[in-house]
Parts: C-alpha cells; sequence; structure tokens
C-alpha cells in the first residue's frame, strides 16, 4: 500500500520527509496538454524531484469542453494525446477524470446527449492511455461541483459501457460521503477501483483533522476486496505537510490497520 498528498511536485522533498511514499500532482500543473513541447517543463520538474509522481489529476481544464454545443472531440483528441505522451514519460500512470468544470452539462442542453459526448470522449482517449501505460480513472463528484457523474453508481455505468481496460473508477471519500452513499455502492464498484482519494466530510480537511471522520468502514470494504493501490490525500488547506502530515499520515496507517 501507498499513501500520497495531492500537492506540487516542487513539496516532493516535505512530503518525503514527512514519510509519504508519491506526490499526486496537477495534470494542469504538470502535463498541460495545451503546451507547445519546447516551452514544456513537466519531465524536467519530475526528474528533479525525490519522489515519484505516479498519479495526477484535474485531468481536462474548464474551457476545453467535453459535453455541450462547444465540445469539439478534435481539439479534446489534441490534447489527451499530449497529455497521455507526457504522462508516459513522467511515469504518471493513472490520470483522475473528475473535470467538473469540462463535462458539466450546460444549462438547457439535453443530459442523454451529454452522457453520450462523455462517452465518446472516453472512448476516444482510451486507447491513446493504454498505448502509454495509462489509466483513466473515472471521479464522482458531489453534486455542488458538477451536474452529471455524481455518484459511485453512475461512474460505474459509465465503465462498464465503456467496457476498456484503460478506463476504470476511482472512490473519493469526501464525494462518496458528502452524496451519502451507501458502502454498498462500493463493494459493487471494487473490481474497478484502481485508485483512492481521502478527505473528511466536514470541511474537506485532512484525514482526522475535522474528528468527525471515521474511515474504518470504508477502508474494510477495500481491504476485504484485497485493494493494494494508491491512496492519495486530496484535502483541503492541507499546505502545512512538514508540521501536520507526519500526524496525517499516522491517523490514516492507523484506521487502515483498524479497518
Amino acid at each position: 500500500m501507498q499513501f500520497g498528498i495531492c500537492t506540487a511536485v516542487e513539496n516532493a522533498p516535505v512530503v518525503k520527509a514527512a514519510g509519504w511514499d508519491f506526490v499526486e500532482e496537477s495534470i494542469q500543473g504538470l502535463l498541460q496538454g495545451q503546451v507547445p513541447d519546447d516551452q514544456w517543463k513537466g519531465l524536467e520538474r519530475v526528474r528533479k524531484s525525490p519522489l515519484p509522481v505516479p498519479a495526477a489529476n484535474m485531468l481536462v481544464p474548464a474551457s476545453l469542453k467535453i459535453t455541450g454545443p462547444d465540445a469539439d472531440l478534435e481539439k479534446l483528441r489534441v490534447y489527451m494525446t499530449n497529455v497521455l505522451r507526457r504522462a508516459k514519460q513522467t511515469g504518471t500512470r493513472i490520470l483522475v477524470f473528475g473535470s467538473g468544470g469540462a463535462r458539466s452539462v450546460p444549462e438547457g442542453f439535453d443530459r442523454q446527449s451529454a452522457r453520450k459526448q462523455i462517452i465518446e470522449f472516453i472512448r476516444m482517449s482510451a486507447p491513446i492511455a493504454a498505448d502509454n501505460g495509462v489509466t483513466l480513472v473515472a471521479e464522482h463528484l458531489n453534486r455542488k461541483e458538477c451536474n452529471i457523474i455524481n455518484s459511485l453508481d453512475e461512474a460505474m455505468t459509465y465503465v462498464k459501457e465503456v467496457n476498456h481496460p484503460a478506463f476504470q473508477c476511482l472512490v473519493d471519500s469526501y464525494h462518496f460521503w458528502t452524496e451519502n452513499e451507501p458502502l454498498k455502492s462500493l463493494e459493487k464498484a471494487m473490481p474497478w477501483i484502481r485508485h483512492v482519494h481521502l478527505a473528511d466530510k466536514d470541511g474537506r480537511v485532512a484525514p482526522g483533522e475535522s474528528g468527525t471522520s471515521d474511515y474504518r468502514p470504508f477502508f474494510a470494504v477495500l481491504k476485504k476486496a484485497g485493494y493494494d493501490g494508491m491512496i492519495s490525500v486530496e484535502a483541503t488547506g492541507f499546505k502545512d505537510i512538514a508540521g501536520v502530515g507526519p500526524r496525517v499520515l499516522a491517523f490514516v496507517k492507523k484506521q487502515w490497520e483498524q479497518a
């Protein structure tokens, strides 16, 4: 089991000193699919890091629409080709498809048409991901942040319809709890879960920092299914990694052991 923090790769030294295993960067910060090759510095940044960057989130910028009348599959193809080629170079093998701004359904736009556009985007992207040794994982976002793919159950309908090994699923404790999803949904999804995000429900702070979140039932489902992949903390205000990081890691490991 590997535990990491969602933060800039430049913070890797302090993340490592706090006992963590990896850094999860932003795709917009690291892989930058709209930046020309001669201006892209992501590989140099990763090479200087004392920790690997095996995962990255925020797949598509809000300015590049996946749904609605402004969606342009060819622009998305060019963008994803750049991102996935660079992910192979940096050793980033998991890319998180949240992208609420890009995938949110515009007001008045037909939701079934939007769903078809998302499916089309994934079906275009998955083979390119596979060619580069990358897995895309669907992230369910709560309804305050996005208006489509708001539950693990809904995310799984996309995973099953696309039916491609390079498109799997993520579970995020914060979104999962915010939408009051039952653990049974996680149990059903476990064969497709390839990545995990953690944050407390109250305030989306780092695990244990609110004092109100019990991860043990959540972790018990992961353990029972034999999950041994990466777990990333994606939390608001997790800036003092040197001071708080060891405590958060100890809390997560203890909750995992007790699950």
